[in-house]
């Protein structure tokens, strides 16, 4: 790996480490019909990461590099507050854990470096306390596959309306990916492991 992309991989790492360090409060109440409440609010969710995204991703050339971290903070804390959210909608008494963050944020994206914060439990999937030394870890293996992704999908800071548009539907269908894993793991009815199935 280049010093660059290494340089980038940390970066990335600490900007996951920081945005689950303070998980947003719920700014929604429990709901009697919580899957059809989640799923408007991911579909506000997505299109808020979309329009961030796709503007963020405007600039063009070496400009266009330098709104990759904040183009992806900025969909990050739209998609944590999301998580937060949906966990109230479905009940749960207590704000998100910073490891039921991270598994929601970045299951369906960078799953080997999620693995070891979630433990099985008969059909469900229970995501389990971590040290300060396994979150560094986390989001450190998060942060390079971020990284290897970022630097592969740069090309579009080359073409700023085409790749603008290709950034802010990815960021609405990562997002939406997101309320998927959140609505799974804080549904109290759910049987099984597997994200809802797609529209």
């Amino acid at each position: 790996m280049s010093s660059d992309s290494s340089s980038v991989a940390v970066r990335l790492g600490e900007a996951v480490l920081n945005l689950v360090s303070s998980v947003p409060p719920a700014r929604e109440l429990a709901s009697s019909q919580p899957a059809d409440a989640a799923w408007q609010l991911a579909q506000r969710a997505a299109r808020k990461a979309g329009v961030a995204a796709g503007t963020l991703a405007l600039p063009p050339g070496p400009l266009g590099w330098l709104t990759i971290l904040p183009e992806l903070v900025a969909v990050w804390r739209i998609q944590a507050q999301m998580v937060a959210d949906i966990a109230a909608i479905y009940g749960t008494q207590h704000a998100p854990t910073r490891e039921q963050m991270l598994y929601c944020l970045f299951r369906h994206t960078a799953a080997q470096a999620v693995r070891d914060l979630a433990v099985r439990m008969g059909q469900r999937v229970l995501v389990k306390e971590a040290g300060a030394q396994v979150l560094q870890s986390v989001a450190g293996a998060i942060g390079l596959h971020l990284s290897q992704r970022a630097l592969g999908h740069g090309v579009s800071r080359w073409v700023p309306v085409a790749g603008a548009v290709g950034v802010g539907a990815y960021a609405w269908h990562d997002t939406r990916q997101v309320a998927k894993q959140a609505m799974a793991l804080f549904d109290p009815q759910t049987t099984s492991t597997a994200s809802p199935a797609a529209d």
